[in-house]
């Protein structure tokens, strides 16, 4: 009860909309994030009102600080992180755009340094196999991005989970020391497990709300626990 209680004071201390005493977030607002390298405008979508990030097209490496970053949570070291996201492809995406959306954290003071996790939905039904095994991804800011991970430990920071374009889906990230988990859609088993996150476990500051090239990605009740 203490961590529910801990939650919702902060939801509230944030200015988010609570519906209940679990914390639950409905909408996020122009009082509570810090664009960082994206435009940002508010939608009703899919029955949620969200918040619509997309990455500034001056931007042109991958993997880079995306985000909206989320104001007084900046000592953010373990915990939960809980936020549903809904992706769709720009009309002007790239061939290689797979709906890029996640959640960065731990970030620094400069948003210099992080972590992240995110996913490609569109991998998730994909009729290629290998593009399926690439369904989501962690990376570290700034000298772990997913072309020195894959090459380095193939398989080790990705993995398969189903999912679509279009569609809400339940991320929850589960952080504890140098150890992170990414739980789907409410599973009770995690889609992937990360041992060894490479700014170690003692690395906290802030987080954010993370897009790549091409996507329209879109975000509503977002939760944050700390333990």
């Amino acid at each position: 009860m203490m961590k529910k209680t801990l939650a919702l004071t902060f939801l509230i201390g944030l200015g988010l909309h609570v519906s209940s005493a679990e914390g639950q977030a409905l909408e996020l607002t122009n009082d509570v994030i810090i664009p960082n390298q994206v435009s940002v405008s508010y939608e009703n979508i899919e029955g949620k009102a969200a918040i619509r990030v997309v990455k500034d097209t001056t931007v042109k490496d991958v993997d880079e600080p995306t985000f909206v970053r989320i104001k007084g949570m900046d000592d953010f070291s373990n915990g939960t992180i809980e936020v549903k996201v809904l992706a769709r492809l720009l009309k002007d995406a790239p061939a290689f755009a797979r709906g890029f959306i996640g959640v960065a954290f731990r970030i620094d003071e400069l948003n210099s340094k992080y972590e992240s996790i995110y996913i490609r939905p569109t991998n998730g039904r994909a009729e290629d196999q290998v593009r399926r095994n690439h369904s989501i991804q962690y990376y570290a800011y700034p000298g772990y991005k997913f072309d020195r991970l894959r090459k380095e430990s193939p398989e080790q920071y990705e993995a398969y989970s189903d999912m679509g374009l279009n569609e809400w889906i339940k991320m929850k990230i589960a952080v504890n020391g140098q150890e992170a988990r990414l739980y789907l859609n409410d599973a009770t088993q995690p889609s992937l497990i990360v041992k060894d996150m490479k700014h170690g476990a003692a690395a906290a500051g802030g987080i954010g709300l993370w897009v790549e090239i091409g996507t329209e990605g879109y975000f509503a009740d977002l939760r944050i626990t700390k333990h």
